[in-house]
């Protein structure tokens, strides 16, 4: 049995937004605060406060957007605590996270400037659960206007004379539970009066982003897109890939197979949801203007043993690796609606591309996936179509065996990233390139995979799971056959 799929080379479906590559940092454990600031005084090496080793690594990968400071942390967080003199600022409680003490040393002032220094977009989330409309209305003027005004003014006192340039502005988070516990009806009209004051200053154009749906809500987005569409640019949607229950998710690294199986089950019902939640943003947004944003996806385990519990720390395995592959696929094939998605998070918090310990990094096999589908950023998604489709079974349950999606740059190459499922199975693949103006192409890969399931990078050894040469793909003509090892992420490259 082999997978045979029909590529389209000459047939393009849309673009694949560079920021459905997004990240997210949230003041959570240690993805802020040792994760990436650690300080001008650290011994860390470091460029403003900020480690050049997470700089460099995150650079890597051509990080598009960046969202910040949360969360269920952003609807607690208010933003004049943390510009100004780092020794005079509010301390507060992170009420959500640990229960810290949260001393604002990094605020507006220190995530735009990491933002200038990733050459990424920001995404900022505003306070609505907690917060007032003057408050946020503040916050968009004291960032972005150039003219004379209190808190333009304030801007320049606390050591910035030219505004920035702030492309993504939440107003609100998750305002169904820890942003509020509020109605759909209630947020739909606070949204409408938020949003009245992120105002556009000079040549600013702030792309609005409305507190969407968790999972399987979709009276959320109907009500969303029926009371305030005309008012947004984008609804966000939040989905985790949780292997147990919410009270028992499941160890991160001591697994079996049955629970990768589950896991991999559970992150392609991404698929579904992104489906049925445009299904209904189409009844509203028949021209698809607003996007979704799939603003905190992932998957979440039980912590370490032995890490604080509140910090949401957790390894990072081949497992997860996969689960990235899948759903970045996902969002791949679904570009025409998914405008951004951001993985959580990217410091020592869940799917996190990278760990630190004191002034020690690895990447993870996530950072690793990322590094190899960054090619995708702004490419033409291609036309696909899977003719046949092998799957992969285990106790009654069955699934595709392969993942893929594919891409034409703008420099004319073709690039196929492709996920086998299985753990112990190769997976023969037939791709037939159709519509391609020369057969005098020729075909490289890389690949991400390992000898064990529960593959994970450490300290100790933090080149476990890699990125390798992969050879065993052959182009003739127009037909490109290749064999995917068990467990496995690849590029294949035509050009």
């Amino acid at each position: 049995m082999k997978t045979h799929i029909v590529i389209n080379t000459d047939i393009t479906r849309g673009t694949i937004h560079k920021s459905i590559y997004g990240h997210f940092a949230e003041h959570l454990g240690r993805c802020i605060y040792e994760g990436i600031w650690v300080g001008e005084d650290s011994p860390i090496p470091n460029t403003e406060g900020f480690r050049n080793d997470v700089l460099d690594a995150l650079k890597q990968i051509n990080i598009p957007v960046l969202r910040w400071p949360g969360g269920c942390f952003a609807d607690e967080y208010h933003w004049k605590d943390g510009v100004g003199p780092r020794e005079t600022r509010k301390r507060m409680v992170n009420t959500h996270w640990g229960g810290l003490v949260e001393n604002n040393h990094f605020g507006t002032h220190e995530f735009l400037r990491l933002c200038e220094l990733l050459d990424c977009e920001p995404y900022i989330c505003g306070n609505v659960g907690s917060g007032t409309v003057q408050e946020m209305q503040e916050w968009i003027e004291y960032m972005t206007f150039d003219g004379e005004s209190p808190m333009a003014d304030w801007r320049r006192k606390n050591g910035r004379d030219k505004p920035w340039k702030v492309k993504y502005f939440g107003v609100g988070n998750e305002n169904w539970g820890c942003g509020g516990n509020m109605r759909p009806e209630y947020y739909a009209d606070l949204y409408r009066q938020f949003q009245t004051y992120v105002r556009n200053f000079g040549e600013n154009k702030i792309y609005k982003i409305a507190g969407g749906a968790n999972d399987f809500n979709y009276n959320w987005t109907e009500i969303l897109m029926r009371e305030a569409a005309k008012y947004m640019h984008g609804l966000s949607l939040h989905y985790y890939t949780v292997p147990g229950v919410w009270k028992q998710k499941g160890s991160a690294t001591d697994f079996e197979v049955h629970e990768w199986f589950t896991t991999l089950r559970k992150a392609l019902v991404m698929d579904d949801l992104v489906t049925k939640h445009a299904t209904i943003m189409d009844k509203y947004d028949p021209e698809k203007r607003v996007g979704m944003i799939v603003d905190e996806w992932g998957t979440w385990f039980d912590p370490e043993p032995g890490t604080n519990p509140g910090f949401l720390y957790q390894q990072n395995t081949l497992r997860d690796a996969l689960v990235a592959g899948v759903t970045l696929n996902i969002f791949n094939n679904h570009c025409d609606r998914v405008h951004m998605a951001n993985i959580a998070q990217t410091v020592n918090v869940l799917q996190a591309m990278i760990l630190t310990e004191g002034g020690s990094m690895i990447k993870t096999p996530t950072y690793h996936v990322f590094d190899l589908y960054k090619e995708h950023q702004g490419a033409e998604l291609l036309d696909m179509h899977v003719s046949e489709q092998t799957h992969y079974e285990l106790d009654g349950e069955v699934l595709p065996q392969v993942s893929l999606s594919a891409s034409k740059g703008t420099d004319g190459i073709i690039r196929i990233t492709l996920c086998n499922l299985h753990h112990d199975q190769q997976a023969k693949v037939q791709l037939e390139l159709r519509g391609m103006a020369s057969t005098d192409k020729r075909v490289s890969g890389r690949i991400i995979t390992a000898d064990r399931i529960q593959a994970h990078n450490t300290f100790a050894h933090p080149n476990n799971v890699h990125t390798a040469e992969f050879i065993h793909a052959a182009l003739k003509n127009s037909l490109l056959s290749t064999e995917l090892p068990p467990m496995s992420v690849v590029l294949l490259t035509i050009e």
